[in-house]
């Protein structure tokens, strides 16, 4: 029940000289972004300064953005709160604006607990007809999704069908994925671990159909793996990174066309895994060691 396959525009919203939305300028970014090629429309997100808009103004941006985008790409209603009624409220009046679907953060503030996090997200969803993606971005909201909540909501909620991850641990991330076992779409919303969650989530294509969760717990893989990756992001190298990423993407699909996707190609792939990030991290310490030797 993906609402979107691609990159979705958390869309800004324009304002005049006096405080109101300008709908004018709204209308053109819209244009803009659609033109250009954007998969889907984010819509009073944290980028459109949604805490700050007046529910009503809230409700108005929606309604104008699903009549102007007329259905060329989906369009998704930030719809969170830290009040459950009033996240409920917000994405009920999402689905009569017409959004294909709701982006519910968690609860900043508050520091829900597990369970409180379950039942927020259930309470919201089974209010409406639309996908839910839930957001997890613990930097602004104090508040962190652990996988296993994640897992439970998206088996249980049959509505929720997405999570868009800003936790910047990648190790985590995969974890998530693990648990929910293929009935969750994963959204990055951290610039810097776009290719990572990618190459990552391809890997899961066995681990989805294999249930290869298990092997996480025998060799720690995946967590190695997702510590180097985010080691490349923080030594700044990102051009060696991506370079790299792309090279193990078609070894990957090499692999995967030559063997199929069994249990024993899903280990030998995650084995590559490592040694490919190895032979990444030497590069990247015989690339840092020559500019330096140069600076010096």
């Amino acid at each position: 029940m993906a609402i979107f396959t691609g990159a979705g525009t958390a869309i800004i919203t324009p304002m005049r000289e006096d405080g109101e939305i300008n709908y004018e300028k709204l209308g053109e970014l819209l244009d803009f972004q659609i033109s250009h090629g954007t998969d889907a429309i984010v819509i009073c997100g944290t980028t459109g300064e949604a805490s700050t808009l007046t529910h009503e103004e809230h409700i108005e941006a929606i309604r104008f953005t699903a009549d102007y985008v007329k259905k060329r790409v989906p369009v998704i209603a930030g719809t969170g709160s830290n009040c459950t009624k009033t996240a409920i409220y917000l994405s009920q009046e999402a689905q009569k604006a017409g959004a294909d679907g709701c982006l519910v953060v968690t609860p900043y503030y508050n520091k829900a607990t597990q369970q409180g996090l379950i039942e927020h997200y259930t309470a919201v969803a089974k209010a409406v007809d639309l996908p839910v993606i839930m957001y997890n971005v613990p930097g602004r909201t104090g508040c962190n999704l652990l996988p296993e909540t994640v897992a439970k909501l998206a088996k249980e909620v049959e509505n929720i069908v997405g999570l868009k991850a800003a936790t910047g641990n990648m190790a985590q991330e995969i974890k998530t994925m693990a648990l929910a076992d293929g009935c969750l779409d994963l959204y990055s919303g951290e610039d810097g671990h776009k290719l990572d969650l990618f190459v990552f989530g391809l890997s899961f294509l066995a681990v989805e159909i294999y249930e290869f969760y298990h092997l996480y717990h025998l060799g720690a893989t995946i967590q190695t793996s997702a510590f180097l990756s985010s080691f490349f992001t923080l030594v700044g190298t990102h051009g060696l990174h991506v370079t790299f990423g792309l090279i193990w993407l078609i070894v990957l699909m090499v692999q995967l066309n030559k063997h199929g996707i069994t249990r024993e190609n899903t280990r030998r792939l995650m084995c590559l895994s490592m040694f490919w990030h190895f032979l990444d991290v030497v590069w990247i310490g015989v690339f840092t060691f020559v500019y330096l030797m140069g600076v010096l």
